[in-house]
């Protein structure tokens, strides 16, 4: 029987980097998370760890958020007019 967490992991990405994950910061209470860079890791709490080492080392933030870049769907430049 498979790990039911294994499945929230996306798999490593073909050129044998760990995942790629999207790093939110909330500046400060109250106020929305924002996209500040991304990070690789192998598991979510690692991503969190890297996360807060690279973009939270000097206090700058209050709350940070991980997402496995995978989990993402965007729309595009082309969108832009029929889109929106």
């Amino acid at each position: 029987m498979s790990d039911p967490s294994a499945a929230a992991v996306p798999p490593p990405a073909p050129d044998s980097q760990w995942p790629l994950w999207e790093v939110f910061m909330q500046p400060r209470p109250g106020a929305p998370h924002e996209h500040c860079g991304s990070v690789h890791a192998v598991d979510a709490e690692q991503a969190l760890l890297n996360a807060r080492d690279v973009y939270a080392r000097r206090n700058e933030g209050m709350n940070l958020w991980v997402v496995p870049s995978a989990a993402i769907t965007a729309s595009t430049p082309e969108d832009m007019g029929p889109f929106f």
